[in-house]
């Protein structure tokens, strides 16, 4: 009997995994269907010898300084910030569009915030009410630059045109007015020293957390007796598919490995106007690893394969909102996550949300310990129940 079983060994189960093992002395049972843990995050030593990021970059960023103190405890950290360069009209420029990316685009020297303003209020549209992405990026940048740097790499990335995804796409990626060309601005910009595969290990290595791969929960749901669930994994699987699939966006990756020191100038660049791709990223650049080759991925977007984006458009998340509501009437069970909340998050967003959940889970849910003599019995207001034998 496992006092806890998680499915996911992503950031929202191995927190909350870590957490539950480390504060409440609990059995927890970690599984994931795929062969690793970590998931998304998953980095590893390829055949080069270079370390790479099997599911495309992941960059951590965050304001919060608890999230940093909290992960801290499993790796040690190397400052990191990262730059995206667009390959626009045969020119790379930098992404987000800042001063620099309208001076080196329209041959211009505009030498203040001010004066770059101006221009992007020149060329802007009016719109009268902004509910579309199309909408986000017009009314703050005009029609062309929306074309250049964003119409062709939202298809690709989405199957559907800017016109037809919420606001909240495109109001993921500012303008800038200055010459900042990171990609983030958040107080803390730093990768896990040592990769996050790494760290992963580390923050599931408590004596009360056993893992399982290549296990699907539905295979073992019946058959490893367990006290609670918290469940990671996409919400209307869950459910068997109750009132149908929410939609998602998947990718392929290509993973190339050259024999040459560098490939391109920075961490990532992306393709808006051409290719098939959306970008290339060149891990080196993320992990500051010294090396004779280098490897790099190629992202293609896909209507197929694990669901990585969900489609954020409003039909969307009234489906969503059906699985929500049986969710809130399911005892026992923890839906964190991604996944389990139909939402696009950061890394830090996921940390943050299954730390909130183990605050909720610390208040709501009592402890319980083995019986004494056989017994069950309560004590200090602890709820103590027979306690079953784990399995190794």
């Amino acid at each position: 009997m496992y006092d806890w079983l998680i499915v996911g060994a992503g950031f929202a189960g191995s927190v909350l995994a870590e957490r539950i093992a480390s504060q409440r002395d609990q059995s927890v049972l970690i599984i994931d269907r795929r062969p690793h843990i970590a998931g998304n995050a998953y980095d590893r030593h390829d055949d080069a010898g270079v370390l790479m990021h099997q599911y495309g970059p992941h960059i951590f960023h965050t304001n919060s300084d608890a999230i940093v103190d909290y992960l801290s405890q499993f790796t040690e950290w190397r400052p990191y910030e990262h730059r995206v360069l667009g390959r626009i009209d045969d020119k790379l420029v930098p992404i987000p569009i800042n001063r620099t990316t309208i001076n080196a685009l329209y041959g211009l020297d505009l030498r203040t915030d001010e004066e770059a303003e101006a221009f992007l209020a020149s060329r802007a549209e009016p719109v009268e009410e902004i509910r579309t992405s199309e909408d986000v990026v017009v009314s703050k940048v005009g029609r062309e630059l929306y074309e250049k740097f964003f119409r062709g790499y939202t298809r690709k990335q989405w199957g559907l045109d800017p016109s037809e995804l919420d606001k909240s796409v495109t109001a993921r990626v500012p303008t800038r007015t200055n010459e900042d060309d990171r990609y983030f601005t958040d107080t803390h910009q730093i990768m896990p020293k040592h990769g996050y595969t790494r760290m992963f290990e580390k923050m599931l290595s408590h004596p009360n957390i056993k893992i399982m791969l290549n296990a699907d929960y539905r295979e073992i749901r019946d058959i490893v007796p367990h006290r609670r669930l918290i469940y990671t994994g996409p919400i209307d699987e869950f459910f068997d598919f109750r009132y149908g699939k929410l939609p998602y966006r998947s990718l392929r990756f290509e993973h190339r490995t050259l024999e040459q020191e560098q490939f391109q100038e920075t961490g990532t660049v992306n393709y808006p106007m051409s290719e098939e791709y959306t970008r290339i990223s060149e891990y080196k650049h993320l992990t500051g690893q010294k090396h004779h080759a280098t490897t790099i991925t190629y992202e293609y977007p896909s209507a197929k394969g694990d669901p990585y984006y969900p489609i954020p458009r409003p039909e969307n998340q009234a489906l969503y909102k059906k699985y929500q509501a049986l969710a809130a009437e399911t005892d026992n069970v923890h839906f964190v996550g991604r996944l389990a909340t139909y939402r696009y998050y950061n890394m830090d967003q996921v940390v943050g949300q299954a730390l909130a959940e183990f605050r909720r889970i610390q208040e709501a849910v009592p402890l319980w310990t083995a019986p004494v003599n056989g017994k069950s019995h309560h004590t200090d207001g602890e709820l103590v129940i027979p306690a079953g034998r784990a399995l190794n």
